[in-house]
């Protein structure tokens, strides 16, 4: 068993190993979920939550086979694709965000990669967003480095692309794009000076391996992620993995580790409780924050999946004595 982590160790480091993080993941619950909250006291003031608001600015018509993902062209999910979002409809909604106590927006594409004219349209709306005192994000596939550096210059302060499970177990979801496509997408981002948003999403039938192998991965790059969303799987009736008949629920105290370890191995990281919370009990979601989760996303839907309603996380966070975090 390892040593306890005292602060002076909750410096991020880059050399994690798979044996180090899953002798994290296999800790008693409360001792893990002890060090991941005196490691996120190092770093975050323990009562503040970030809210965020994620928009679907073009649905569905997705070239990619992600198994979990209902806006994929390749599956049958009642999700029908949709032209990109006028600029004017956005700002609507990121000043409605603004206005339910979001600092953060995020915008969501479901392509395989921008086109020119799609991006100078994306561009817009970004510096719009930005322009109403909002943090951005956009998650719109993969991206070139010419394509980063534009939506940097254009105000973008976080892109995200999640690695979503492990490199051993990437093939059983993905098979469209490769894990080198998406660390290249993420490098390109870097170079670009742009922040990193890149998590995973858990509950898609994958090992205890598979999570030690997500964490290392995200653990070891040059740069932490500064963002770094960790998903339950929602199944969607017509995705791949909604049809898996052998595909248990996960248990909710291996999603809280898994908030846990991020929190440990990625200690200045902003660790966000995302998809699937619309399942999960307040007792999770609680369990969650204690163990180093510092944001939510707010509004009734995350791109075309259900989220906990506005009114829900208002009384959670009040029950728990949390208060949002400025912009």
């Amino acid at each position: 068993m390892p040593a306890p982590l005292s602060l002076a160790e909750a410096a991020p480091r880059h050399d994690w190993t798979p044996a180090e993080v899953r002798a994290l993941f296999e800790l008693p619950f409360v001792e893990l979920v002890f060090r991941a909250q005196s490691v996120h006291r190092a770093h975050f003031e323990p009562n503040a939550v970030q809210l965020s608001t994620l928009l679907s600015i073009k649905t569905g018509g997705c070239p990619e086979d992600c198994a979990y993902c209902p806006q994929s062209a390749h599956y049958d999910t009642g999700v029908d694709a949709a032209k990109l979002m006028s600029l004017p409809a956005v700002l609507a909604a990121a000043e409605a965000a603004r206005a339910a106590g979001a600092s953060r927006f995020c915008m969501g594409a479901a392509w395989r990669e921008p086109k020119e004219r799609d991006l100078d349209a994306v561009c817009a709306m970004v510096a719009g967003v930005k322009a109403l005192g909002l943090e951005t994000c956009a998650t719109l596939g993969m991206v070139t480095a010419a394509q980063a550096a534009r939506l940097k210059e254009a105000g973008l302060d976080y892109y995200n692309h999640n690695l979503d499970t492990s490199p051993e177990y990437y093939g059983e979801i993905i098979t469209t794009r490769t894990y080198r496509d998406r660390l290249d997408t993420l490098g390109h981002v870097r170079a670009a000076g742009m922040a990193v948003c890149c998590g995973g999403i858990v509950g898609m039938g994958e090992s205890l391996e598979d999570r030690v192998g997500m964490i290392v991965a995200l653990a070891t790059l040059p740069v932490h992620p500064e963002s770094v969303p960790i998903n339950l799987l929602v199944k969607v009736a017509g995705t791949p993995l909604a049809e898996a008949a052998a595909l248990d629920p996960l248990d909710p105290l291996d999603f809280v580790r898994t908030v846990a370890v991020a929190r440990i191995t990625m200690p200045a990281s902003m660790v966000r409780l995302s998809a699937g919370r619309e399942t999960m009990s307040d007792e999770t979601q609680a369990l969650c924050f204690l163990a180093g989760a510092n944001s939510i996303f707010c509004g009734p839907r995350l791109l075309t999946t259900p989220n906990p309603g506005r009114a829900r996380d208002e009384q959670l966070l009040d029950r728990l004595g949390l208060r949002a975090m400025s912009a």
